[in-house]
């Protein structure tokens, strides 16, 4: 994929997307939106690409939306609605759906958009530079992208609510509070997703996503449709052979 303002490179099973607007921290306008859909549509499909990595370039992993592309003399008629519903949500929705590993490699600021994006992910690993924070409030806006479905999930609805007071924090409180999982081990997370036996991973972030909105005796129906399905896969076969053979020595 030959882009400007995204890039997806491929290379030993990963498939790295990139946000390639350094000059404006890696806002997001609408065409990055457009091409930052098709990178995942295509690392998703690829049948070369086991774990998916999203990072930015420059000092910044993404600002958030591009503001400066808001016709400040045409807002009244500025739908932020339409908006959400053509780029964020449907970016959220296919990133939520992708049976793939994807982290989110920060690599710097955060904000915004930019950190639902991140939350969004199924795993987050920053660098000791990287900045956080939510910003919605401070334009008279609420956090939006996912934020409202990830966030609390991920530190809890009292730790969610005092972000939202907060203007930016570091990469040491966003550890501490469970943000992110990891500061500066990329290549480890990279390297053990890569191990991971695909079907059986894609099943289980299926049901950690559903099992919020099911209640128990469903999400159990649902293992057991995943777990008769995972039974199934090649990697289960391959597995559990080596184990008995192993046991049997």
């Amino acid at each position: 994929m030959n882009t400007e303002v995204v890039t997806l490179h491929v290379e030993n099973d990963v498939a790295t997307i990139t946000l390639n607007r350094p000059e404006v921290k890696n806002a997001l306008n609408q065409e990055a939106h457009e091409q930052l859909y098709d990178a995942f549509e295509e690392a998703d499909e690829r049948k070369d690409v086991k774990v998916i990595v999203l990072t930015g370039s420059g000092d910044a992993f993404c600002s958030g939306a591009d503001l400066k592309a808001v016709d400040l003399n045409d807002i009244e008629n500025f739908n932020y609605g339409r908006v959400l519903r053509e780029t964020y949500n449907r970016l959220i929705t296919l990133m939520s759906h992708i049976g793939k590993p994807i982290i989110a490699s920060i690599n710097g600021i955060a904000v915004g958009a930019g950190l639902s994006i991140a939350l969004a992910c199924d795993y987050r690993v920053a660098n000791k530079e990287a900045v956080f924070g939510l910003g919605f409030l401070k334009i008279g806006l609420v956090p939006d992208a996912g934020a409202s479905y990830f966030l609390p999930r991920l530190v809890g609805y009292p730790t969610a609510l005092e972000l939202a007071l907060k203007d930016t924090f570091d990469v040491n409180e966003a550890k501490s509070i469970g943000l992110i999982n990891s500061i500066g081990e990329l290549d480890t997370y990279v390297e053990r997703c890569k191990k991971l036996p695909p079907t059986a991973y894609r099943l289980m972030k299926e049901n950690f996503r559903e099992s919020f909105d099911h209640h128990l005796a469903e999400v159990l129906e649902r293992e057991v449709t995943a777990q008769r399905e995972a039974s199934e896969s090649k990697e289960h076969r391959m597995a559990l052979a080596h184990f008995v053979n192993k046991k049997s020595r």
